[in-house]
C-alpha cells in the first residue's frame, strides 16, 4: 500500500510530548544529537514544569524538527517500510528533508535555529499578528484581506483546509481583517497567541537571512519525493529546493493543495509522523477519502506498522 508521512510544525508541542516513546532508545539519542549542536538540553526544556521555553520559537522550531526525526527513526527501528511521499506542514518540511536523507540532521538543526532567529527578529514584538479565520471561503479571506490592508500587510498564509485558513500581518492591518471576515460570514475569527507573522510578506528579511544559511548547507537529492509547502511540488535539484525553502517563508502554506496532491496520485492513507493529531484532522477535512495514523506514541507505531500491512 502506498503512503505518505507528513510532519507537522509549530503549534503542536507540548511538555512530555516525547514520554511515550520510552521503549526506543534512539529517541533520547536524537535529542542529545540536537542538543549537542545548539549547546542546550532540548529534552530537560520538554520536562519543565511550564511550557514557557518549548514555547519560544527559537526553541520550538528545533524542538519540532528533532521530534519528528526521532519518530521517524523509531518507526524504521521497529521495522516500519519508507513512505512514498513526504511533506511537512511550514517547519515541517525540514523533518521530511531529513527523512528523505536531502538534509543532514545536524544541518538541519543549525537551519532552524536560525530560520527561528530571523523570523523572530524580522518584526518587532507586538507589531505582527496572525488570525484563525474559520467557516468562510477562501476567495472570500484574500478579498477581505485586500480591503483591510490600507496600504499594510494582511494576507491568508496557511491555507490548512477548506473553511480553516490562518492570516497574517500587522496587527492593525490583521485587526481590520478580522472584521472584515466577520462581515463576510466567518464563523470564527480570532486573533492567535503568537508574536511572529509567519508566511507573508513581512518575512522577507528572514528569508534572505535563511537563504545565505542555505546557500553554506550541504543539500543532496531527496531518496524519497518531498511535496514543498510553496509550489506544491518536488524537486531533485539543491538549487531549487533551497529556492523553495527561502519562499516558504514569506509565501502561503498550501497544505490543502498538498493533500489533494497526494489524493492525486492514489495516496490516500497518510501517517502523521509527530507530536499531536493535527494533520489528521486536516486530512480529514481536506478529503473524506483520506485515513491518517497519527503516531503519538510506541503502541500508535505497532497499530500504523499493522495497519498498512493489512
Amino acid at each position: 500500500m502506498a503512503f505518505a508521512f507528513l510532519f507537522p510544525g509549530q503549534g503542536s508541542q507540548s511538555l512530555k510530548m516525547m514520554d511515550g516513546f520510552s521503549a526506543f532508545p534512539l529517541v533520547k539519542t536524537t535529542f542529545e544529537e540536537a542538543s549537542a549542536v545548539l549547546g542546550e538540553d532540548l529534552w530537560a526544556m520538554l520536562q519543565a514544569e511550564t511550557p514557557d521555553a518549548i514555547n519560544r520559537t527559537v526553541n520550538t522550531q528545533p524542538l519540532m524538527l528533532t521530534a519528528g526525526v526521532a519518530i521517524y527513526r523509531a518507526w524504521l527501528a521497529a521495522g516500519g517500510a519508507k513512505p512514498q511521499w513526504l511533506a511537512g506542514h511550514s517547519l515541517g518540511e525540514y523533518s521530511a528533508l531529513v527523512a528523505a536523507e536531502s538534509l543532514a540532521f545536524a544541518d538541519a538543526v543549525k537551519l532552524v535555529r536560525l530560520r527561528a532567529e530571523a523570523m523572530q527578529s524580522a518584526v518587532p514584538e507586538g507589531a505582527g499578528a496572525m488570525a484563525a479565520i474559520l467557516g468562510l471561503e477562501d476567495a472570500d479571506i484574500m478579498a477581505a484581506c485586500a480591503e483591510a490592508a490600507q496600504g499594510e500587510v494582511v494576507s491568508a498564509v496557511n491555507l490548512n483546509a477548506q473553511g480553516q485558513v490562518v492570516i497574517a500581518g500587522q496587527k492593525t492591518a490583521v485587526d481590520r481583517a478580522i472584521e472584515a471576515c466577520k462581515a463576510r460570514g466567518a464563523k470564527r475569527a480570532l486573533a492567535l497567541p503568537v508574536s511572529v507573522p509567519s508566511h507573508c510578506a513581512l518575512m522577507q528579511p528572514a528569508a534572505e537571512k535563511l537563504a545565505l544559511a542555505l546557500a553554506e548547507t550541504p543539500l543532496h537529492a531527496p531518496t524519497i519525493p518531498v511535496i514543498h509547502n510553496a509550489d506544491v511540488a518536488s524537486y531533485t535539484e539543491a538549487a531549487a529546493i533551497r529556492d523553495t525553502l527561502a519562499r516558504q517563508l514569506y509565501q502561503p502554506v498550501r497544505w490543502t493543495e498538498t493533500i489533494a496532491y497526494l489524493v492525486a496520485q492514489g495516496v490516500t492513507q497518510h501517517v502523521e509522523c509527530g507530536p499531536g493529531k493535527v494533520l489528521a484532522g486536516l486530512g480529514k477535512r481536506i478529503d473524506k477519502a483520506v485515513n491518517t495514523l497519527a503516531l503519538t506514541d510506541a503502541a500508535a507505531i505497532e497499530a500504523a506498522m499493522a495497519a498498512l500491512a493489512e
